[in-house]
C-alpha cells in the first residue's frame, strides 16, 4: 500500500538503523506468509512493525479480483502485498485479473464511443459506459469504500469521487474513460511489482523438486524439505545441491553464478561448504547437510530482502510526508472551488473544474515514484549476488563518494602464508619455524595456521600466554622460555635490515626468541585478490577515492596498496580506531566501508553504507551490513555502485517528472483550460511512465572492469600477502 493510505509513519526510521531482528526464514516450497511493513501495518506493543498478510491487508492484498495492490491509493509495493506464490508467472500478463478487468473495461468504453457516433439512440451507449465503470471501478472502488469506513484517504477516493461527480453531470462517458484509465494504470503497476517479486522469489526454485539421500548405505529419493541437518546427500554431476552442506566425500567443481554472480565454478573437495541451489560439476559429492531447506542461505536471503524492502531511504520519506496531507487538501481545495465557483459563476461549470482538480492533483505518480524503483534495483541486485538491505541502503550507496577497505579478507584472500623465513646466526630454518610452531600450536590466529602448514605436528609449548597487541609467551618442551611477536615487542637486532626489507614487500614479520636470544624472523604474506586492483581501478574510475584501513604496520599496508593503486593508507589501527576514521572521512561525502561485517563491524556501523564482502552464508555479516557481497569476487563492489547510482538517478527523475505534472495540471485545471479527458489521459499516462522508469531499474549498469582476472589466472600469480 502506499503512504497515501496510512495513518501515520509507522515505526520510526533512524538515520541508518542496524537492526538484528528475530530471523524467521521462510519456507523454500512457497511465499512467506507475511511481509514486514513499517508504513501501514502500525506496530506492536513495542513498537515494532507488524507484519502484513494477504488476509489482514484486506484494503491492498492480492485478495481477490476485485482489488489491487492498493485499492484506495497508489500502491507501494513494499508494504502489504503478499507475496506471489512461486508457481505464479507474473510474466504472463493476462493472468491477472485486475489487468482482465481493465481490458474488459476498455472494450466496453470503446463501445460505448463507437455506439455513441453511430447510433441515434444514447441508450446503448450509456449501457455501454455505465459497464465501462463497472468493470473498471470494481479494481478500486470496494478498496476504497472499506479504507473510508477506516477513516482512511487515497487517490482511490478521489477517483471514486470524480467518478461519481462525472455521472452526476451527465458526463458518463468520461466517467467511463477514468475508471478505465485508473484501473489500466493500477494493473499495470500491479503487474510490474509482481515481476520484479518473482525474480527475487525464483532464487528459492534453484532447489531441486527432488533430492538423493543416502541412508544406511542406500539411496533414497526424497523431497528437499524432509531434509535435515546431518543427512548425507549424493549430488550426481550437473545436479543443484539441495541445501547448505560441506562436502565428505568426492572432488568436483560448483557452479555458484545464480547464488554469489562469480562466474568461474569452485573447487569442492573433502571439507569445503557449498550452498543450496549451486550446481555440481563433473564429479559426484557426497554432502552432509549443515540446514533445513527453510534455513538455508537462499531462504534467509530471500527472506531478509523481502523484510529489509519496507525501510526507507531519504527520497521516499519525502515523498511520503508530501503526499500525505495531499488528499484531504485536495479534497478542501476542490470543495472550496465548487462553493466559491457556484456563489459567483455557474454552479456545473464550477463543480466540474473541482472534479477535474479532483483527478489533476492525485498525487498517485508521485507516491509510486521511489517504491517501484527500489522494488526493481533490489531484486535485480540479489539474483547477481549483491543483498541490498532495502530503499534506505539503495539511496545511502548510490550517494557514495569515498569508499574505505579492510584489508584482511577484502583486498586479500584471508589465507597467509609463510614466503620467507630468516634465522640468526648459528640458527637454522627448522629451528625457527619449530620454536615458532610451538607456540603457535594451540593458537586460533590466522598467522598461527601459516606457521603450522610450513611446520605440521610441533611438540606444543607449555604455559602460552596471548601478550595483548604484541605476541606470545610459553615454555618449550625442554623448560627454555621462548616469545615470539611484531618487531618493537621483540628487538630485531642483527636482522633489522632483512625484516625491514620483507616488511617492504608487504610481508607480516614476527620474531622468535628463546631464552632472551633471538632465533630468527618468519615473514607471512595473505595473498592479494587477483581482482583487487582492477577493482579500485573502476571505483576511481566512477570518481570515487579508495582509502585503506587496517591494522597491519605502516610498511605491509604501503606495500599492498601501492600494487592495488590505493594511495591513502591508515595502518595501525584498532577497531574503534577505523570506526573515528570512517567518521572523519565522512567530512569530505558519504562513505561506504567494505570489510568482513565480524571484526569490521563499529566501522560498518559507523560508515553511510556498510558493505561486507564474501558474506553468504555467514548471518552476522548478512545482519549487520547494508549491502553483502555474496561472493568473493572484489569486482561486484563497483557494478553494485554503479547499479545503486542508476537506480537513485531513475528515482530522482521519476520524482520530478511527477511534481512537474502534478504543478502544471492543477492550475490548468483549475482555471477550466484543461477538461477532464484530458487531465485523466495525461495522469495515467504520467503513472505508466512513472512505472515503466522504475522498472528499468531492474536492468544492471554496465561497469568497464577488466576481465582479467580470472580464478585461473588468479591461481597463476605470484601470492602477495599481507
Amino acid at each position: 500500500m502506499s503512504d497515501l493510505c496510512c495513518g501515520g509513519d509507522g515505526a520510526p526510521e533512524p538515520r541508518r538503523g542496524r537492526p538484528t531482528p528475530n530471523l524467521t526464514p521462510a519456507p523454500a516450497s512457497r511465499a512467506p506468509a507475511s511481509v514486514t511493513c513499517s508504513c501501514c501495518s502500525g506496530g506492536d506493543a513495542r513498537g515494532r512493525p507488524r507484519p502484513v498478510t494477504a488476509d489482514s491487508a484486506s484494503d491492498g492484498g492480492h485478495a481477490g479480483a476485485g482489488e489491487t495492490a492498493d485499492a484506495d491509493g497508489c500502491g507501494d509495493p513494499t508494504c502489504g502485498a503478499g507475496a506471489p506464490e512461486p508457481e505464479e508467472n507474473p510474466g504472463a500478463w493476462w493472468n491477472s485479473a485486475t489487468v482482465r478487468w481493465a481490458g474488459l473495461a476498455g472494450v466496453l468504453w470503446l463501445s460505448g464511443l463507437v455506439g455513441e457516433w453511430l447510433a441515434p439512440v444514447p441508450v446503448l451507449a450509456t449501457v455501454l459506459f455505465a459497464g465501462a465503470i463497472a468493470a473498471g471501478g470494481w479494481t478500486f472502488v470496494p478498496g476504497t469504500l472499506r479504507a473510508l469506513v477506516r477513516g482512511r484517504l487515497g487517490v482511490g477516493t478521489l477517483m471514486t469521487v470524480a467518478m461519481a461527480g462525472a455521472v452526476l453531470l451527465g458526463e458518463v462517458g468520461e466517467a467511463a474513460m477514468l475508471a478505465f484509465l485508473f484501473s489500466l494504470a493500477e494493473a499495470l503497476e500491479d503487474h510490474a511489482v509482481a515481476r520484479t517479486r518473482h525474480g527475487l522469489r525464483a532464487l528459492l526454485d534453484l532447489v531441486p523438486p527432488r533430492a538423493t539421500v543416502l541412508r544406511e548405505g542406500r539411496e533414497t529419493t526424497v523431497d528437499p524439505a524432509e531434509l535435515d541437518v546431518g543427512d548425507l546427500l549424493l549430488v550426481r554431476p550437473g545436479e543443484r545441491i539441495a541445501t547448505d552442506g560441506v562436502v565428505r566425500a568426492g572432488r568436483s567443481t560448483v557452479d555458484t553464478s545464480t547464488v554469489t554472480g562469480e562466474s568461474v565454478p569452485v573447487e569442492a573437495v573433502e571439507g569445503t561448504g557449498v550452498f543450496a541451489g549451486t550446481v555440481n560439476g563433473g564429479g559426484a559429492l557426497e554432502v552432509e547437510a549443515s540446514a533445513r531447506v527453510a534455513d538455508n542461505s537462499l531462504s534467509r536471503v530471500v527472506h531478509i530482502v523481502e523484510r529489509e524492502q519496507a525501510r526507507r531511504g531519504a527520497a521516499q520519506r519525502l515523498a511520503a510526508r508530501i503526499a500525505r496531507p495531499l488528499v484531504p487538501g485536495i479534497l478542501v481545495a476542490a470543495a472550496l472551488i465548487a462553493v466559491a465557483g457556484s456563489l459567483f459563476g455557474d454552479p456545473g461549470v464550477w463543480v466540474e473544474r473541482a472534479l477535474v482538480v479532483l483527478v489533476a492533483a492525485s498525487p498517485c505518480a508521485f507516491a509510486i515514484a521511489v517504491p517501484v524503483t527500489v522494488v526493481a534495483a533490489i531484486g535485480s541486485a540479489s539474483r547477481s549476488g549483491v543483498l541490498v538491505k532495502g530503499g534506505a541502503a539503495l539511496e545511502s550507496f548510490g550517494t557514495v563518494r569515498v569508499v574505505a577497505l579492510d584489508k584482511t579478507g577484502t583486498l586479500t584472500r584471508n589465507a597467509p602464508a609463510v614466503v620467507a623465513v630468516a634465522p640468526a646466526h648459528g640458527r637454522t630454518r627448522e629451528e625457527v619455524l619449530a620454536l615458532a610452531a610451538a607456540l603457535e600450536a594451540r593458537s586460533e590466529h590466522p598467522l598461527a595456521a601459516a606457521i603450522l602448514a610450513s611446520h605440521p605436528d610441533p611438540a606444543p609449548a607449555r604455559d602460552v600466554a596471548a601478550v595483548a597487541g604484541n605476541g606470545l609467551t610459553g615454555t618449550s618442551a625442554d623448560g627454555t622460555p621462548l616469545r615470539l611477536g611484531r618487531p618493537g615487542y621483540i628487538d630485531p637486532g642483527p636482522l633489522a635490515p632483512e625484516v625491514a626489507r620483507l616488511q617492504e614487500q608487504g610481508a607480516t614479520t614476527v620474531l622468535v626468541e628463546a631464552d632472551g636470544r633471538l632465533v630468527g624472523a618468519v615473514a607471512i604474506r595473505d595473498e592479494l585478490r587477483g581482482e583487487a586492483a582492477e577493482a579500485v581501478a573502476a571505483l576511481h574510475r566512477m570518481g570515487v577515492r579508495t582509502v585503506m584501513l587496517t591494522g597491519d604496520n605502516e610498511r605491509t599496508a604501503r606495500a599492498l596498496a601501492a600494487r592495488v593503486g590505493i594511495d591513502e593508507v591508515h595502518a595501525d589501527l584498532r577497531p574503534e580506531d577505523k570506526s573515528a576514521l570512517v567518521s572523519a572521512l565522512r567530512r569530505h561525502g558519504p562513505v561506504a566501508m567494505v570489510g568482513d561485517g565480524v571484526n569490521d563491524a563499529p566501522a560498518l556501523a559507523t560508515a553511510d553504507t556498510g558493505v561486507a564482502m564474501g558474506a553468504m552464508g555467514t548471518d552476522v555479516a548478512i545482519e549487520t551490513a547494508d549491502v553483502a557481497l555474496m561472493g568473493e569476487d572484489l569486482r561486484a563492489l563497483p557494478r553494485a555502485l554503479a547499479h545503486a547510482r542508476r537506480a537513485r538517478r531513475i528515482m530522482l527523475q521519476s520524482l520530478l517528472l511527477s511534481g512537474a505534472i502534478l504543478l502544471v495540471l492543477i492550475p490548468l485545471s483549475a482555471f477550466g483550460v484543461l477538461g477532464l479527458a484530458a487531465v485523466i489521459l495525461t495522469h495515467e499516462l504520467a503513472e505508466v511512465l512513472v512505472i515503466a522508469n522504475g522498472v528499468r531499474a531492474g536492468r544492471r549498469a554496465p561497469v568497464t572492469v577488466s576481465p582479467s582476472a580470472s580464478s585461473d589466472a588468479d591461481a597463476a600469480r605470484t601470492p602477495e600477502h599481507t
